[in-house]
């Protein structure tokens, strides 16, 4: 039996997937005091076997494996973050950590995921020094961009895996990526609970069914042959006239700048530059230039305003009474039925976002405010729904709703895990007769936690 190890385990992506595959799982190391207990609930890990702080893991104490799995911190390479990589003095240079065991006990395989934009950090340097070191540890290097939704998942999550080999033991020779799959009716329906644990229930509340009513009246307010924009509409663009281009607004004097209009129409005359300040929308606040993409969206904004002013006059009103994020719109399924209660919803800081209901936007780790809702039944998706997403089959999550949620946002998807190891270890271990390929999505209620067991 193959034997791995499962560093910055989370909540067991790696080791559901390889579990599947007839591999044992012999250590395993997770920051968060709560994961590890739940790891040792779910998956029956002896306690001594699951560390904390790999740091302070003498790679000595690790028992020999042929293949070493990590899903590293990928905060200091999301877009979403400071993108400061390796040079991340917390998490970025954890890689290294995983150097460490690797020069230590040289295993036969390596599989480790990241976020896409692991490949483009730092004009691609922060990837070219990740290959390099693994070559020269001796490994033959491959990476691929592989999401959820290419095997059958109706989750679209992006993200870079990369497998290694030894070159000494034949190296990728064997190796060939796992083919994405057609899945043209795919469905999120195909994950929806039906009957869903009451307590797992979280459904959308008044403000946000009031702010759903009020972008609904602006879809129904547009000609039926008018096309929907795809860049992000920011309702705060119409009527507005202050200058975005060759000057700004931080530039001007209230005199000047009293010439001119700001957020839906208000006159900026007569006001004192504070009290400008207010009608001025955060994004054009405080820069002395816009970046190109700023200028063509306001530029995009204020042509689609203009073209539909007079339709949109009444609507716009109440979407002036929205908080100031949900004044931002974002349609992304051209050609869908224009019925937000048909769709996939997101209440994100940077807006609410549309899209289709044939597979779910990427689980986050970063806030609460993104996990997806179900438009159909106005709520968010369960903790259940959101361990299917993640092919975790039968696993516990933590108690609270928003830290179950940070877990799965963080969790590596078993089902690509799955389908990445059979190609890596199936022809170089003649030992190994992995299991048929297949989705397994079993429901686990949280509020049963402890008495969940490993399925």
């Amino acid at each position: 039996m193959l034997k791995f190890i499962d560093l910055f385990a989370g909540l067991g992506g790696f080791h559901v997937g390889l579990e599947q595959l007839g591999m044992e799982c012999v250590f395993a190391s997770e920051l968060n005091k709560e994961l590890r207990e739940l790891y040792h609930s779910n998956y029956g890990l002896a306690e001594e076997m699951i560390q904390g702080d790999i740091r302070n893991v003498d790679e000595k104490d690790i028992p020999a494996h042929s293949l070493l799995c990590a899903g590293f911190p990928c905060q200091p390479f999301s877009k979403a973050g400071a993108q400061e990589g390796l040079s991340d003095e917390v998490r970025g240079n954890l890689f290294y950590q995983i150097m460490r065991i690797i020069n230590e006990h040289k295993p036969s395989f390596v599989i480790l995921e990241n976020v896409a934009n692991l490949l483009k950090h730092d004009n691609h340097n922060t990837w070219a020094v990740i290959k390099k070191t693994l070559r020269d540890a001796g490994y033959e290097v491959d990476h691929k961009i592989l999401s959820p939704h290419q095997f059958g998942v109706p989750q679209l999550r992006q993200r870079m895996f990369i497998v290694a080999a030894r070159e000494d033991q034949g190296g990728l020779s064997h190796f060939s990526w796992p083919e994405p799959e057609s899945h043209t009716h795919m469905s999120v329906r195909s994950i929806v609970e039906e009957n869903p644990d009451t307590a797992d229930i979280r459904p959308l509340g008044e403000r946000e069914l009031d702010a759903l009513a009020i972008w609904q009246k602006f879809l129904d307010c547009l000609p039926p042959d008018a096309p929907l924009p795809s860049f992000p509409i920011w309702a705060t663009e119409y009527d507005a006239t202050y200058p975005f281009e060759t000057q700004v607004p931080e530039m001007l004097f209230a005199k000047e700048l009293g010439t001119f209009k700001g957020v839906f129409g208000q006159s900026l005359a007569g006001l004192s530059a504070p009290e400008q300040e207010k009608y001025i929308p955060t994004y054009a606040r405080g820069e002395l230039l816009f970046p190109k993409w700023k200028q063509q969206f306001i530029r995009d904004n204020r042509a689609f305003f203009q073209k539909y002013k007079d339709e949109l006059k009444d609507v716009m009103e109440e979407i002036k009474t929205l908080p100031f994020s949900w004044q931002k719109f974002e349609w992304n399924c051209k050609g869908e039925v224009r019925k937000l209660d048909q769709l996939i919803l997101q209440f994100r800081p940077s807006g609410i976002r549309v899209k289709r209901a044939n597979f779910f936007p990427a689980l986050v780790a970063s806030t609460r405010t993104q996990v997806p809702a179900i438009g159909w039944l106005k709520r968010y998706i369960t903790p259940n729904e959101g361990i299917a997403l993640q092919s975790l089959g039968k696993i516990a999550l933590p108690a609270n709703n928003t830290a179950a949620f940070k877990a799965l946002g963080n969790a590596v998807n078993a089902e690509v895990v799955k389908r990445v190891a059979a190609r890596l270890v199936s022809v170089s271990d003649p030992t190994q007769k992995p299991q048929p390929v297949q989705q397994r999505i079993v429901f686990a209620s949280t509020s049963s936690i402890i008495n969940l067991v490993t399925a």
